[in-house]
């Protein structure tokens, strides 16, 4: 039976009030896409922060932001522009989706940005909490932001046991939280639920004692703050083993571009084959351990293998070091390449 503590209006002003104190004198408003409520430079934050760390998206949107200002550049560019910039932030699906909303806004919309986040979890790889922050930052909507940090924050103010893994859980969230979205800053609320949960109330070594909101925390109150989230384990990562052939022309290596579907989609690397086993290598290794790069279900073992190839397909080709630097790589390759260098010195040109 679902269990959850219901706040009376009197906590859920109060809450707000204290809330968005502590943003105005604490909050992170010193990040770059917080300068402006433009929604273009929302969506590609919040894109970019997916799977990724704050700190690590700040240089990425500002050299994104200064190569394409506007929501028009992004259209107009082409792919490979897109995917260089994205480089190094991996799942390059958001940086494809993200320019498939920047075209459907341009040459569908007229430039003109859909207002609420129904409209706006129509755009191409826009999920409902996205749609949410940008109707919520930019157009004043009332929603809450539902995603990882909120599933955190309020699991433990009102001890919401609901399985946070299971899909039919977001919406008893949002039916529990949308009550307490303060009407009047509906963006700065969602911000702040987003800093508080990287701060006084990390998933790790939460500091609620010095908290703005511990009052509200009924879990904290309880003892019983290190049970919330409640949240069932994932599955272990399916484990496959790979070699990437090494195959050398004077000072050129052997590429191969993926297909246009699946993982690495279009992306070009070093011709992956797959491997039952490791003893079902015959050619000579250049690796004893392999190089493991983790996909979100998938945890890959890759061998290095000096493997000639003789006549290449018409998805492979031979790129020198000055060559391959032009192309967007995926960071599965530069791994490879890394390795590469390690055991064979061969390197990357310097950027």
């Amino acid at each position: 039976m679902l269990f959850m503590e219901v706040w009376t209006p009197a906590q859920i002003k109060g809450f707000r009030q204290d809330l968005l104190a502590w943003y105005d004198q604490e909050g992170r408003h010193d990040l770059p896409w917080r300068k402006n409520q433009d929604p273009y430079r929302v969506l590609v934050s919040e894109l970019m922060l997916q799977q990724t760390r704050v700190e690590t998206v700040v240089d990425y949107f500002n050299r994104f932001m200064a190569a394409l200002p506007t929501v028009q550049d992004l259209a107009a560019a082409d792919e490979d522009q897109v995917l260089k910039l994205w480089e190094g932030l991996g799942y390059y699906s958001r940086a494809r989706n993200l320019q498939k909303a920047a075209r459907y806004v341009v040459n569908d919309l007229k430039g003109n940005w859909p207002e609420s986040s129904d409209d706006l979890a129509d755009l191409p790889g826009v999920g409902s909490y996205t749609a949410a922050a940008i109707a919520s930052i930019s157009f004043g909507e009332v929603v809450p932001a539902v995603d990882g940090n909120l599933y955190r924050v309020f699991s433990r103010l009102l001890k919401i046991d609901a399985d946070i893994a299971q899909p039919k859980t977001r919406k008893i969230f949002y039916d529990a939280i949308a009550p307490i979205v303060d009407p009047d800053r509906p963006g700065d609320f969602n911000q702040a639920i987003m800093d508080l949960g990287s701060t006084y109330m990390k998933a790790k070594n939460p500091d609620t004692l010095h908290s703005p909101v511990r009052q509200y925390n009924a879990a904290f109150r309880d003892g019983v703050e290190d049970q919330y989230p409640v949240k069932t384990k994932k599955a272990k990562p399916v484990k496959q083993r790979w070699v990437a052939w090494i195959s050398r022309k004077d000072d050129k290596l052997l590429f191969e571009k993926r297909p246009a579907q699946g993982l690495l989609a279009n992306f070009w690397t070093f011709p992956l084959r797959p491997i039952d086993c490791i003893e079902a290598i015959e050619d000579p290794q250049l690796t004893v351990k392999p190089v493991v790069h983790v996909f979100t279900h998938r945890r890959w073992e890759i061998w290095l293998v000096e493997h000639q190839v003789q006549h290449p397909a018409d998805n492979q080709a031979y790129f020198s070091p000055t060559e391959w630097a032009e192309l967007s790589l995926p960071t599965l390759q530069h791994k490879l390449l890394k390795k590469l260098n390690e055991v064979s010195d061969v390197s990357e040109p310097e950027s």
